[in-house]
C-alpha cells in the first residue's frame, strides 16, 4: 500500500466515480482504476459498492477512509514542517474564501505569504453558499476557510473581525445626498441581490425582516463586483461588505442605519500545516473593524474629470 493510493481512493470517495477523481487529480483512468483494485486487493476488503447512483464508501471503507485522510494529511504536515524547518515553504495551499468577505483583505494577506515564500502555490476557491463552506470544512478539503460566522460555526473559529456593510445607489439616487442611509427610506426601491442560497442574500434577508422592508428584486446575480455595478447604472440597490466595492464605485456607496457588519472568522484545519498558520497570522494583521482605509479611497478622484466624491466616513452604529 502507498499514501498515493490513499490519496486515490479520498479522491473516488469524493467525487463518486473513478473517472472524476480521475481528472481531478491529472491521472489517467486506467491507471487509477488499477490502483484502486490492488488497494483493495492488499486491504483483503471491498471499499467500495458500485450503485447506479456512482461509487459508494462501504462500512469498512468509511472506516478506511478516515485513516488514509489522517494519514495522507499527516504526510503533507510532515513535508511542509520539514520544510519550513528550511525557511522554505512550498507545496499548495488550499484556501476557500466565502463570496464577498475578506475581499480586500485576502488578497493582501496572500500577496505577504507569497514574497514570503514564493515557492508555495495557492489556490483559492470561492463559495456563496454557508452550507457549502460548512461541507468544505467538515470534509477537510481546505486547509483555511474564510467566512461569515454562522450560528453553528466551528468552536475552534478564529474571529477576525468585523465586515461593515454599504448600499450603493444609481449615480443621482436623491439618498447620496445624505451622510448615511436609513434603511427605511429604502422601501419600494428594486434590488439587485445575491443567490438565495448565498451569505449575502442572507444578511439583506435579515436587514429587511428587521427593518420591515420588503425587498423588491430585479436581478440576483453571483458576483459582488457585478451587483455593484449594476446598482451604480440604476438598475437597483445592493448591500454588500464595504471591502466589496470595487474601486471607482465607493462614491456610489453610503453607510446604512441601522448600522449593519457580519463577524468574519477563519478556520484552520488541525493538520492543515505551517502554511495555513502563517495565513492566519496574516490575515489578523490586516485591517477587519475599521472602515477608514475603504473611505479614503473615496476621497480620490473618479470618473471623468477626476470628479471628487462626497462620502463620509463610516460612523460606529
Amino acid at each position: 500500500m502507498s499514501l498515493r493510493q490513499f490519496e486515490y481512493a479520498l479522491a473516488v470517495a469524493a467525487e463518486g466515480s473513478v473517472t472524476a477523481a480521475a481528472e481531478s487529480l491529472s491521472v489517467a483512468q486506467p491507471s487509477m482504476s488499477q490502483q484502486i483494485r490492488n488497494l483493495e486487493r492488499d486491504l483483503g476488503v471491498t471499499l467500495f459498492d458500485r450503485t447506479p447512483a456512482g461509487l459508494v464508501p462501504t462500512a469498512v471503507g468509511r472506516a478506511f477512509l478516515q485513516e488514509a485522510e489522517i494519514a495522507v494529511n499527516a504526510a503533507r504536515r510532515a513535508r511542509e514542517t520539514a520544510r519550513a524547518g528550511a525557511d522554505d515553504l512550498v507545496g499548495e495551499l488550499v484556501v476557500a474564501a466565502q463570496l464577498g468577505f475578506g475581499t480586500r483583505q485576502l488578497p493582501g494577506a496572500l500577496g505577504a505569504l507569497r514574497r514570503r515564500f514564493p515557492r508555495l502555490e495557492v489556490t483559492v476557491f470561492e463559495e456563496s453558499s454557508s452550507a457549502e463552506m460548512e461541507q468544505l470544512c467538515r470534509r477537510r478539503l481546505t486547509d483555511l476557510a474564510l467566512m461569515a460566522q454562522c450560528r453553528r460555526g466551528p468552536a475552534d473559529a478564529h474571529r477576525l473581525g468585523d465586515e461593515e456593510f454599504v448600499a450603493v445607489l444609481g449615480a443621482g439616487h436623491r439618498q447620496l445626498a445624505a451622510d448615511r442611509v436609513d434603511l427605511r427610506a429604502l422601501e419600494g426601491e428594486p434590488w439587485v441581490r445575491f443567490d438565495r442560497e448565498s451569505a449575502l442574500d442572507g444578511v439583506l434577508e435579515e436587514v429587511a425582516s428587521d427593518n420591515g422592508l420588503r425587498p423588491a428584486t430585479v436581478a440576483r446575480v453571483s458576483q459582488t463586483a457585478t451587483a455593484v455595478r449594476w446598482a451604480a447604472h440604476g438598475l437597483g440597490v445592493t448591500l454588500v461588505p464595504a471591502s466589496a466595492v470595487p474601486s471607482g464605485y465607493e462614491h456610489l456607496a453610503r453607510p446604512v442605519f441601522p448600522a449593519v457588519s457580519q463577524p468574519v472568522i477563519a478556520v484552520v484545519q488541525p493538520d492543515s500545516g505551517p502554511a495555513a498558520t502563517a495565513l492566519l497570522e496574516l490575515l489578523r494583521q490586516e485591517t477587519w473593524n475599521s472602515s477608514a482605509s475603504f473611505w479614503s479611497r473615496a476621497d480620490e478622484p473618479h470618473g471623468e474629470g477626476g470628479a471628487v466624491n462626497d462620502a463620509r466616513p463610516l460612523r460606529a452604529g
